[in-house]
């Protein structure tokens, strides 16, 4: 029997002002917190949509609280000559320094009248005031949990969801057949989500899983990426064609480099304990020592490069381009030369 999404969303944040990603409100701040970027993502895209669509002259600005200068949040918070409502998105909250704290802190006291404040924070204890502030109610603030959805059942749930949301079915076996062969980024489960609810009309089954994805095309994928990272060309392009040769589909392919290129960018330049980091990047330990050891020899110019190519790629598999197997081969070849080709 097939079913329609699921039932059950991601866990809710702590405290009586907390709320689910999918159910974020208008609220004078709203605290992002947890680990899974698309979620957090995706509810900041849903309140700024929701906000706009009761306004249209909606004014969106963006600051890091990292970088944080003193007096910015009330000098965007400040009301204009014509009133237009505010939405103001905070990043690095989990990096903030003393000066965003102690501001932030004082703004909860006495928050601006048409202005939502949206403070992310992807994990760690920095901030920890605020955190309890918010999560208190100060200030009417609420919390909006984005944990990282672990088990099979929260993946199966979300996957769930996605369908639901776009009235589409999945039967329970395709359900399963996703969730096993994506394993690894929540991001790359949506994708395969989006790409199967874009390219078919028609129930999917698990034969329309093994039809797009097959059974190994996650590990293929990741092999052909690690091949790629080390240098190791001629074996990358040989495993390239054996995925392509054996039905992976070119999308989790280009997936599996973004996630690998990311995970590097996100610790260049970056100190810390790898137990830190965890918290700060919202990777999981193992993550950072594979990412610190694949990004050694890498130029910030080259991974750039790699990045803006694996961009591309990514847009020529899904119909942007005339040969997708020409644009991965290139792929792999840039990262291969870490981008230096």
């Amino acid at each position: 029997m097939a079913v329609k999404g699921g039932t059950r969303g991601a866990a809710p944040a702590r405290g009586s002002n907390a709320v689910r990603w999918d159910q974020i409100r208008p609220a004078s701040v709203i605290l992002v917190s947890g680990p899974e970027d698309l979620l957090a993502d995706r509810a900041t895209r849903l309140l700024r949509d929701r906000l706009r669509a009761q306004d249209e002259s909606l004014e969106v600005s963006d600051l890091s609280a990292s970088t944080y200068a003193p007096g910015e949040l009330l000098t965007l918070a400040s009301p204009s000559l014509f009133g237009e409502p505010r939405l103001i998105r905070v990043a690095n909250v989990e990096q903030c320094n003393d000066a965003f704290l102690e501001e932030a802190l004082a703004y909860l006291d006495a928050p601006a009248e048409d202005t939502v404040v949206v403070l992310r924070h992807s994990g760690g204890v920095r901030g920890k005031r605020l955190l309890e502030a918010i999560r208190a109610g100060r200030g009417g603030a609420i919390e909006v949990a984005c944990p990282e959805l672990k088990g099979d059942q929260e993946r199966a749930d979300f996957v769930g969801q996605e369908f639901r949301a776009a009235g589409r079915t999945i039967t329970p076996g395709a359900l399963r057949a996703l969730v096993g062969a994506f394993q690894g980024d929540l991001a790359e489960l949506a994708a395969a989500c989006t790409q199967l609810i874009e390219d078919t009309v028609d129930d999917v089954t698990e034969v329309t899983v093994e039809r797009y994805y097959g059974g190994r095309v996650e590990t293929t994928a990741f092999d052909v990426a690690d091949a790629a990272i080390a240098g190791r060309t001629g074996d990358a392009l040989v495993l390239l064609r054996h995925a392509l040769d054996t039905g992976a589909d070119p999308v989790p392919i280009v997936a599996a480099f973004a996630l690998k290129l990311r995970g590097m960018a996100k610790v260049v330049g970056v100190r810390g304990s790898t137990g830190e980091l965890a918290g700060r990047l919202g990777m999981a330990p193992w993550q950072i020592d594979r990412a610190r050891r694949d990004v050694q020899g890498w130029s910030d110019a080259g991974l750039a490069t790699a990045i803006e190519t694996i961009a591309a790629t990514d847009a020529a598999v899904k119909g942007q381009g005339r040969d997708p197997v020409y644009a991965l081969e290139r792929m792999v070849l840039v990262v291969a030369e870490r981008g230096l080709r």
